[in-house]
């Protein structure tokens, strides 16, 4: 079952070193992702996504505000929250074989259940278009291989909650519209719920239900847009809809605009 991840009026500020005055990297955000939505959040660079994502996984603490999962604040990483990389090639154990770094969630299972729970991998690494790679080792992949690893391993892991973090800015055009396509087809399948931070407008539009926006420093949510295009996606007719291109410039332009303004529902 999925589960509801909010921010509540949070705040991160990182002390100054002495010299330098406090950096706030956002001010109040209030958002929520609602059971098995997918949300995508986008911002220009240095906004503070990749922290935002970072304190949703508990790795960073508000400075004021809570980060809420199913109503409880997130104080550590919580179990069934899930983060996907961007830098994939870092994520993944490159002493480790493609089965082993899908197995390693598993890893506190009984050893009596290896065999079971190597052929529930495989079933994972069959799922993401991996199937006799098992063997390999990352770094006889490909990038684009290697984030399918990745997100074969995010699987294992069974995420009720899954944080992609800029997860396909590494790799190249097709190979992105590929995991993209690959990304929505396991949503659709397992229902988790989905925040995926990225600067790219149109993956925005083309992966989520809605889309919040940030600002520039001082970053703040100036609008949250409900992108109500039909599913299931297609790269080639999403991308053509009326409303796709509609939807893109609306937030190219809200992204070019200097002022933050206030959050807003469109």
């Amino acid at each position: 079952m999925s589960q509801r991840l909010g921010f509540d009026h949070v705040t991160k500020v990182f002390p100054g070193n002495g010299k330098d005055a406090d950096f706030v990297a956002f001010d109040d955000i209030t958002l929520e992702a609602a059971p098995s939505e997918f949300l995508a959040i986008v911002g220009p660079s240095g906004c503070g996504k990749s922290t935002l994502l970072k304190m949703a996984a508990g790795l960073l603490p508000p400075t004021r505000g809570n980060v809420l999962l199913d109503g409880k604040p997130v104080q550590s990483p919580p179990p069934g929250v899930v983060y996907l990389f961007q830098q994939y090639a870092k994520s993944l154990f490159a002493w480790r074989t493609v089965i082993e770094n899908v197995m390693f969630p598993l890893e506190g299972r009984s050893r009596g259940r290896r065999n079971d729970l190597r052929a529930q991998c495989q079933d994972y690494l069959r799922q993401v278009g991996l199937a006799g790679f098992e063997d390999r080792y990352p770094w006889q992949l490909s990038g684009g291989m290697q984030q399918r690893v990745a997100i074969a391993r995010a699987l294992a892991a069974d995420p009720k909650v899954f944080l992609l973090d800029e997860p396909f800015s590494a790799v190249d055009a097709l190979t992105r519209m590929e995991l993209q396509s690959l990304v929505l087809q396991l949503w659709e399948r397992k229902k988790f719920t989905a925040i995926l931070v990225t600067h790219d407008v149109e993956e925005a539009v083309f992966l989520a239900d809605r889309v919040a926006v940030l600002g520039a420093r001082p970053t703040a949510l100036k609008e949250i847009i409900d992108v109500g295009l039909p599913r299931p996606r297609d790269q080639f007719a999403t991308r053509e809809d009326a409303r796709f291109l509609k939807l893109r410039h609306h937030l190219t332009k809200s992204l070019l605009a200097k002022d933050a303004g206030h959050a807003a529902a469109v």
